[in-house]
């Protein structure tokens, strides 16, 4: 279902895919790969410390009761130094590791935008009990990547609600925490 609806996205909309980019590799974020770079010409990247949890995708589906294809694995990794661009718009990315050992978060810094992945939600941040995960690293890289943006960035979480980053310095009980 979700297939289908990738395909239509994509044709309706007159799009040529260009990235496939795992922020990080836990199951939800990554049933999609092997689909997407079989049906599209595009340039799959990851990060090198999930490649673990890549290689064990049938394992983690299976954990929830599911079934997954194998993931391919990336072409290149993502990295601090790399910038991309879709147009004339550049990407770069943020290495935030702590619900995963290697999640990177998505900054489109002239567009006052930030895909944190699964770092920080609206009035949460990331669990840190699944494969990798680690409290206090994720913590400091919450503080240090992304509290120190502009109060006006917004925040597309892999999951939930979009936000930015001064609501969420004002109203996340997680961050307040970490400034108290």
């Amino acid at each position: 279902m979700e297939e289908n609806e990738i395909e239509i996205f994509v044709k309706s909309n007159n799009l040529n895919v260009k990235y496939l980019v795992n922020t990080h590799c836990h199951i939800d974020h990554i049933l999609g790969n092997a689909f997407i770079k079989s049906n599209y010409n595009c340039e799959f990247y990851a990060p090198q410390l999930d490649i673990p949890l890549l290689e064990i995708l049938p394992q983690q589906a299976s954990m929830f009761g599911l079934s997954a294809p194998k993931s391919p694995l990336p072409q290149k990794y993502i990295s601090e130094d790399l910038i991309l661009s879709i147009g004339e718009i550049e990407f770069k990315f943020l290495f935030t590791p702590g619900h995963s050992p290697g999640e990177f978060c998505v900054y489109f810094q002239d567009n006052k935008i930030c895909f944190s992945g699964d770092v920080l939600f609206k009035e949460s941040i990331g669990r840190t009990d699944l494969w990798g995960g680690n409290y206090q690293t994720l913590i400091k890289s919450i503080s240090e990547k992304l509290l120190i943006m502009p109060n006006e960035v917004r925040l597309l979480p892999g999951h939930g609600e979009e936000t930015t980053i001064g609501y969420e310095k004002l109203n996340n009980q997680f961050i307040n925490s970490i400034n108290h």
